[in-house]
Formats: structure tokens, sequence, C-alpha cells
């Protein structure tokens, strides 16, 4: 299985009056998203499941992407590691999965997947990190497939 973690673009900041779910993306932000957008479109299958928390941000990085997306409550900013390996069916889904989400639990997700730890590691705004399944020996074994930024495209 696929597992494309893909960390919301640069947000706004939190204004007065304002929840943290409805912070929108800055115009920085938008540059971040479509350029990972198009570098993603590029490798990501036809059939990919694309999972979006509901923050406001992270829907306008995935709207990037021109494709079909789900938003699910269940991988908002507060969401657990277990919350986002459970919405992406890690790792007995069959198509890919792109979940576009929040720090501090996407890189603590990818520190638990590759080394079985869970660790404060840190996703840049708008970088992906794409991990691998499979079955080996009998043995499951993660892969670190890539990991971009979108100031490298």
């Amino acid at each position: 299985m696929d597992l494309i973690l893909w960390r919301h673009a640069e947000a706004e900041l939190l204004q007065d009056g304002m929840n943290d779910l409805q912070r929108g993306l800055t115009a920085k932000g938008e540059r971040q998203a479509k350029r990972m957008a198009v570098w993603l479109n590029q490798r990501l299958p036809a059939s990919t499941r694309v999972l979006v928390s509901p923050a406001q941000r992270t829907l306008g990085t995935a709207e990037a992407l021109g494709r079909e997306f789900r938003s699910v409550p269940s991988i908002a900013p507060d969401a657990s590691v277990a919350d986002l390996l459970a919405a992406a069916r890690w790792p007995d889904a069959t198509e890919a999965t792109l979940l576009v989400g929040h720090q501090p639990t996407l890189g603590r997700l990818a520190s638990l997947l590759l080394t079985g730890h869970d660790q404060a590691w840190s996703v840049k705004k708008g970088a992906v990190w794409w991990l691998r399944s499979r079955l080996r020996e009998g043995q499951t074994e993660v892969l670190l497939q890539a990991m971009q930024a979108p100031d490298f495209l």
C-alpha cells in the first residue's frame, strides 16, 4: 500500500474572531499547493483515495490537485496517529491513499511507520512524504519512496 502524507501549504495566521479550522492559505501557500499538485499528479495512480482534514488550509491545498477528495473529520488538526492510520486503512487498503493533514501528527505518523517509534519529526509546510508498505519474506516493510518539499519544485 502507498500512503502519501501531504502537509497543508502555508496558512494565514489566526486572527481575532477566527477559529483554527477557518485559516486559509496565504498567496505563498497557494503557490506551494499548485507546484506540489503538479508533482503529485504526475505520479499518483488514478485510483488514489484523497482524504482531507476539514480545515480550510487543507481543503485549499487539496483543491490544487483538481481531483475528487473527501473531507474526513477524524483527521482534523487534533487527530491522533491512530486516527490517521484508521482513516487510511493502513496497511490493508488496496489503493494508494493521500492524506492531506497537519503537524505534528503527520511527522509522528511518518516516524512510527519508518522506525517503529512515535517521535516528533517535522514535515515542512506543503511537503509530501510518500511511504510504501510491502511484504518481504513474510515480514512487512515500510519504505520511504519519496520526500518532496515545494521549495525544490
